[in-house]
């Protein structure tokens, strides 16, 4: 019942998407090398939370953090071969989706939402590119002083204080300020 429910809600194919477009084609950055060296693959391990649910794969979040100075050079070389070739491990791409109740009839399966379970090692490949593309946003400045959302470091709070600054600063030079919701 679930899995007819959720997979109603969610689409396969939206049509946004269309690899001719050109602002999608493949740029050259210089550096194909994704910072995956076993000392921060390590890291990421050893700071795994151990009473989180394991993947579909079966593999527990605390046997990967008690191995992770045995298996950090192993995942740092599939992570770099994943980055190089654009593909990701199929294993990596499964997920057991557990339904959690929201709210209302227990009865309905709208008051449920979908909770996926992915592959721990493919969550840590996913921190690493986090980092990676974190990197190049700020170095590269692609995003302006303006934006708050999805932003580390920044939300709602920040957005607001800095669009107070800004208003109190007009006022205090006599300035009209005009406010549009």
């Amino acid at each position: 019942m679930f899995n007819a429910f959720f997979a109603s809600v969610f689409h396969s194919d939206d049509g946004l998407w269309d690899p001719s477009c050109p602002e999608l084609e493949d740029r050259d950055c210089g550096n194909n090398k994704l910072p995956a060296d076993p000392e921060i693959v390590q890291n990421l391990l050893l700071h795994l939370d151990a009473y989180k649910s394991m993947g579909p794969n079966g593999i527990h979040p605390r046997v990967l953090r008690e191995l992770a100075d045995v298996i950090a050079r192993p995942l740092s070389i599939i992570f770099q071969r994943s980055w190089e070739s654009g593909e990701v491990p199929v294993d990596w791409k499964l997920a057991n989706v557990v339904p959690i109740f929201k709210k209302g009839k227990k009865e309905d399966p709208g008051n449920y939402r979908p909770v996926s379970l992915t592959s721990v090692p493919g969550k840590i490949m996913e921190k690493i590119m986090l980092g990676v593309t974190e990197k190049h946003l700020k170095d590269n400045a692609v995003i302006g002083h303006s934006q708050h959302g999805f932003v580390r470091g920044r939300a709602c709070l920040t957005n607001l204080v800095s669009f107070y600054d800004k208003v109190t600063h007009l006022v205090d030079q006599g300035k009209p300020a005009d406010v549009f919701f």
